[in-house]
């Protein structure tokens, strides 16, 4: 599974990354910056977590 940006949709909200740190950072903005777009085994749950809580739909899971 792999966690998808579209960068340009991100307004740096920041709410992505408080159920995926592991996998969102934030930079010096507040705008998402992934640190892998592979999603670890059992990181699953969190990845989805993080593309619900986006409200401008910039993250997305393809599997």
């Amino acid at each position: 599974m792999k966690l998808l940006l579209d960068s340009t949709r991100c307004q740096g909200y920041g709410l992505c990354q408080e159920p995926a740190p592991h996998l969102i950072d934030l930079d010096e903005w507040g705008y998402a910056q992934l640190r892998s777009a592979e999603v670890p085994p059992g990181g699953e749950e969190a990845a989805e977590a993080a593309v619900a809580a986006c409200p401008n739909s910039a993250l997305r899971l393809v599997k």
